[in-house]
């Protein structure tokens, strides 16, 4: 079964954007995913097509109507199994081990919002997950859903040229990526390190290891706080070291 995601959203001519070119375009193109934007202006029954009204309460703005976005989910007939996804920047963050989840189902139903948010009933009755790409507020749910659909189509198989790119990176084993370097060997008299020069594998590991653990913990303690500490058990079953009856 082919990797889809289907996007409703009020600006429908704003995809494939982005994800029609590099990796993701071309495997686009090659059927290795597949994209489907729908208009959820379309449900609208007025004969303005209206999908908004005042927020309950009174406030500024508008806010997408319960009815019109149900029955734009409602008309999109997909497998019980895809995730249905909100763009919200309430939701819980996304993160590599979601992205990774997400990338290895059906592919998700995304839906994005607009003006000042979603009526919450929508996203109760339909059971929508709401999603975050950040701690900051976009004029809509667009840029988000199209982050969400490059992290996840990179990893499908076949899109990146080696595996390891897509495991050998950043937050893929709760740590931030080592510093990469590449030719020229000196850029403005700053030399590439040296051990990585050397050819052997083992030591430029090692480096790397440090490296990335070095540049989590400065810039991400978060990250350094949150990775799985030794266990007792673990730290007690160490073989002793050798000793020598005097």
């Amino acid at each position: 079964m082919v990797w889809r995601a289907t996007v409703l959203t009020l600006f429908p001519e704003m995809f494939p954007g982005p994800l029609g070119i590099s990796l993701a375009g071309r495997a686009l193109a090659s059927g290795v995913w597949a994209l489907d934007s729908r208009d959820i202006r379309a449900s609208a029954t007025d004969r303005h097509r209206s999908v908004d009204d005042t927020p309950a309460g009174g406030g500024p703005g508008m806010v997408l109507r319960a009815d019109v976005l149900a029955a734009a989910i409602d008309a999109t007939i997909l497998p019980q199994d895809v995730p249905r996804l909100v763009m919200s920047p309430r939701g819980r963050p996304l993160t590599q081990a979601r992205v990774a989840e997400l990338a290895a189902g059906p592919g998700p139903l995304i839906v994005c919002g607009r003006f000042e948010g979603i009526d919450q009933r929508v996203i109760d009755a339909r059971g929508l997950e709401e999603v975050s790409i950040g701690d900051y507020v976009l004029s809509g749910g667009e840029i988000a859903a199209m982050t969400l659909i490059d992290a996840c189509v990179r990893l499908l198989p076949g899109v990146m040229g080696k595996l390891c790119s897509g495991t050998d990176e950043s937050f893929s084993d709760g740590l931030l990526e080592y510093p990469q370097y590449t030719r020229p060997q000196s850029f403005e008299d700053r030399p590439i390190p040296e051990i990585l020069l050397s050819g052997d594998h083992a030591r430029v590991a090692r480096w790397r290891q440090a490296a990335a653990e070095t540049l989590t913990q400065e810039r991400r303690p978060d990250l350094w706080a949150a990775r799985p500490k030794p266990s007792e058990s673990a730290r007690k079953r160490k073989p002793p070291k050798n000793t020598t009856d005097g």
